[in-house]
């Protein structure tokens, strides 16, 4: 398929960009500090066809494991570091890329201007030819940008691109690819296709973050890569699911057969996606701090099938690092803790509540909200 030219980008054993394969990634749901289980899942998803390996790294005993997880799989390794950037001095030596997130980055050390932060990470990849991955996610853009772009968060998510884009040219460091996600795959297909109007020369990276449990969120990530794809837009993919441990070589599936099918030029018609319920779930990873969040998910998908034909979102979300911000454009949410969920109304919260208790009470706030809708009139 046609391609955008961005320039070529070694990431470990493989390359992106530049005309290279399209690469397919995958993140590891495991803890990481358990070497056997990551490095099986690791190679698991590098069996079924994953280039990139994405974990998590959250503390220096996360850190530490890597080590010893590089030396039972060849797979090219990513480290996601979201709020914790400093810890790239300790992973770099044991992975091909690092990926940051600028809003999560803006937060920590404040008193330290972003470029001296952006050079810390940038030095530490070119010592250890780590390539870098500029993360922007809808929920954790920069408070700066998203007061001065206002409703157009699409807006502020690409110039947050942009910006460390930049920041990278003017040091030198050109290892680098950028991803724009979002929940709703409209807006995913704008960001990018804004993005690479300014940057065609950047390797991007594509996904619907959060798109949420099989059927759909292959239907939502379709979506998007078909329009994206097809215009020459991305250079390596991902689709996030939420599975089950032992299914989440199913995510590499999905994107192979959605790539298959837009090469042979095998485009599907897809349902409005902007009516009716829309449920987001974010991907399982090894972040998720009860396993029961997917089972929750599943039983959020089940039990909400009464309100199909309302114009509602839903977010279910599975860790403090997407919990408190991603839920806060949804109508309702579920932020998932150790032990409690925390039920919400769009950014407040109504309460936490066991696991046993709170699809009961997400279907009183769900009744109740279609209540409140109903009785308002229609505008003349």
């Amino acid at each position: 398929m046609k391609r955008n030219p961005t320039r070529r980008v070694p990431i470990g054993s493989i390359a992106i960009g530049n005309g290279e394969p399209i690469a397919v990634q995958s993140m590891c749901a495991t803890k990481t500090q358990d070497v056997k289980a990551t490095a099986a899942q690791a190679e698991a998803l590098r069996g079924a066809g994953a280039s990139l390996v994405r974990v998590a790294v959250d503390s220096p005993k996360d850190a530490e494991a890597l080590e010893a997880l590089r030396d039972r799989t060849n797979v090219c390794l990513v480290v996601d570091l979201q709020e914790s950037y400093r810890l790239a001095t300790a992973v770099a030596p044991w992975v091909d890329k690092l990926r940051y997130n600028p809003g999560h980055l803006h937060h920590h050390e404040r008193s330290m201007p972003v470029r001296d932060k952006v050079a810390f990470l940038a030095g530490v990849a070119d010592e250890h030819r780590c390539a870098l991955r500029i993360g922007v996610n809808c929920g954790s853009v920069d408070p700066k940008l998203s007061e001065k772009f206002g409703e157009d968060a699409v807006g502020a998510m690409v110039q947050s691109a942009l910006d460390h884009s930049e920041l990278l040219d003017g040091l030198g460091f050109t290892r680098f690819c950028v991803s724009l996600k979002d929940s709703d795959p409209a807006k995913v297909i704008e960001a990018n296709r804004r993005f690479a109007s300014q940057r065609p020369d950047v390797p991007l990276h594509l996904g619907v973050t959060e798109a949420g449990l099989p059927p759909m969120g292959v239907i939502k990530t379709r979506v998007a890569f078909e329009q994206l794809l097809a215009a020459g837009i991305g250079d390596t993919v991902r689709v996030s699911l939420t599975l089950p441990n032992d299914r989440k070589p199913e995510e590499v599936a999905a994107a192979y057969e959605i790539l298959a099918d837009i090469a042979a030029g095998r485009f599907r018609s897809v349902p409005d996606l902007g009516s009716g319920l829309n449920i987001i779930s974010c991907p399982s990873c090894s972040r998720v701090e009860n396993e029961r969040f997917v089972e929750l998910a599943e039983s959020v998908l089940e039990m909400t099938e009464y309100a199909a034909s309302h114009d509602i979102t839903i977010a279910v979300m599975g860790c403090r690092v997407n919990g408190p911000g991603e839920t806060d454009d949804a109508d309702l949410g579920l932020w998932c803790g150790p032990t409690h969920v925390n039920l919400k109304r769009g950014p407040e919260t109504a309460g936490a509540f066991g696991y046993d208790e709170v699809l009961a009470r997400l279907r009183e706030e769900l009744d109740a909200l279609i209540e409140r809708r109903e009785s308002v009139p229609p505008a003349s």
